[in-house]
């Protein structure tokens, strides 16, 4: 461990290579249409940046022996963790009411039909979920260094896909256009942005040497569960079920 303790001082700088991607990757679809995002969109987007910011800046500090500072916004950071899960769960009634939009209007959104939405709802319950158990076992591992930030910093793999997927949607948008008969912009960049999540993943956790830590296994198989999206949103009883418990 002692000999790995220079690579976690320079943990910051390797954080923020998921940050300028996500960032990269929602630029469009966020500030592309600023003013029409609701109230919920704002507060998600800015906690998630928040979120990224932290995971930049708490490295940082510790390399720098910041400690108090260190701690204190780790303790505020668990505030910025619980607002983070708690508007993403809140925005999830979002794909019900878009999927029931294009069952009303078949080819109202272009290519997307309604079991991409509702594949997409239940990507993100399964991604919320693993990031809410990576951040409460990275509260109970907060004596280890390397667990701790470990978990801390898979976090950031596992909630990387809406942003990620986003972009590079609006990506092939651009390049072929918006057309209801050509889906290779509905699964075509999901794919694609899953592979570049996991090798990030997978390159971090090589460079901090933990390929074979729980926080990997977790981190890869969410994003791995992505590749569901498909049979999880045909599913009629999981459509059921969504609707019983989130209200559209």
């Amino acid at each position: 461990m002692e000999g790995n303790l220079d690579r976690y001082k320079r943990l910051w700088i390797w954080m923020a290579i998921p940050f300028v991607a996500m960032q990269a990757t929602i630029f469009v679809d966020y500030w592309g249409d600023f003013s029409k995002n609701t109230w919920a969109v704002h507060v998600h987007y800015w906690i998630a940046t928040a979120w990224y910011l932290l995971l930049i800046s708490q490295p940082w500090l510790f390399a720098n022996g910041r400690m108090d500072a260190h701690r204190t916004w780790g303790v505020l950071g668990i505030g910025i963790a619980g607002a983070f899960a708690f508007t993403s769960i809140s925005q999830l009634n979002r794909d019900i009411i878009v999927a029931d939009y294009v069952i009303a209007n078949p080819g109202g959104i272009g290519p997307f039909d309604a079991w991409f939405f509702m594949g997409i709802m239940f990507a993100e319950i399964i991604l919320i979920v693993a990031f809410i158990a990576a951040i409460v076992m990275a509260v109970i591992k907060r004596h280890s260094l390397r667990d701790h930030a470990w978990w801390l910093v898979s976090t950031v793999f596992i909630v990387m896909f809406p942003a990620m997927g986003r972009g590079l949607q609006a990506l092939f948008i651009a390049i072929y256009g918006f057309d209801p008969d050509i889906d290779i912009a509905v699964m075509p960049p999901i794919y694609i942005g899953q592979v570049l999540i996991i090798l990030m993943t997978v390159g971090v956790a090589a460079y901090l040497k933990v390929l074979r830590h729980p926080a990997t296994y977790l981190a890869v198989a969410a994003n791995l569960s992505v590749f569901l999206m498909e049979p999880l949103g045909r599913s009629a009883f999981l459509d059921d079920i969504a609707r019983i418990i989130i209200k559209a």
